[in-house]
């Protein structure tokens, strides 16, 4: 981790939200994400706060809602088993525009939109806002399992490394004239695959044997012990404890 590795969902800027410590943000989105999901459903104008709030940190990290909403397409599954679910749960039905749906379906795809919605809005916003270097440390900082820290930092450094050596690969086959038209070309798709995984694997060998020779025991280093100031804790906490307050005021209008 002791070099940047910039990702597709970082914004570069200079904003107050981009300024806090990344593992300060990661514990306000973390608690946000959490009492999202705790909101009951039938509390339909809380999601609409939670919504605005976020697009109060949006606008204060000065991340455009395209680009957010951009992002959001990760979450199309989620929606289409969403839209499922009136057309395949029992309980009784009312008719919307002339379909007859499940009224327990319409409130469970209800509660999938809206609660996955803002969840991955949270997400992308913590991205937009955080390097990939920093959330990695940030996550070392909150003492989450070194080994996991440690699979997900060579998963990010060496994952545009493997997915090079596949296009390097795809043009030598475009190259020698091959074009995948049909099943009779999976053959050679998975002699590809296997020839990768073996590439990827020798190569990890050697990367762990060079680690080892200069002096890797099993732990990396921490070389940026960012410390979050009580202002700071205050500043990523506001989100998280506004969105308590609405939460706890949807529970007691029901």
């Amino acid at each position: 981790m002791g070099a940047g590795h910039a990702h597709k969902l970082y914004r570069h800027g200079d904003s107050p939200v981009h300024r806090l410590p990344a593992h300060a943000k990661l514990v306000a989105a973390f608690s946000f994400v959490l009492v999202v999901v705790a909101t009951p459903r039938e509390a339909v104008w809380a999601f609409g706060a939670y919504a605005l709030l976020l697009a109060g940190v949006g606008a204060a990290a000065r991340v455009p809602p395209g680009f957010v909403l951009g992002r959001l397409v990760i979450e199309v599954p989620f929606v289409a088993f969403a839209v499922l679910l009136p057309f395949v749960a029992e309980g009784p039905r009312t008719d919307v525009l002339g379909l007859s749906l499940s009224e327990s379906g319409l409130w469970s795809a209800w509660n999938v939109l809206a609660k996955g919605t803002l969840g991955v809005a949270a997400s992308v916003l913590l991205a937009a806002t955080t390097e990939l270097r920093a959330l990695l440390l940030g996550l070392q900082r909150l003492r989450m399992p070194p080994l996991l820290v440690q699979i997900a930092t060579f998963m990010v450094r060496y994952g545009d490394v493997i997915a090079d050596e596949l296009r390097r690969m795809r043009i030598a086959r475009e190259s020698r004239g091959f074009t995948a038209r049909g099943p009779r070309h999976w053959g050679v798709l998975a002699r590809t695959a296997g020839a990768l995984f073996i590439r990827s694997y020798e190569r990890g060998e050697r990367v762990h044997l060079a680690m080892v020779s200069r002096g890797y025991t099993g732990t990396m280093p921490v070389v940026d012990r960012a410390v979050a100031t009580r202002a700071q804790w205050s500043s990523a906490a506001a989100l998280p404890l506004t969105a308590l307050a609405v939460c706890l005021l949807g529970w007691s209008s029901l």
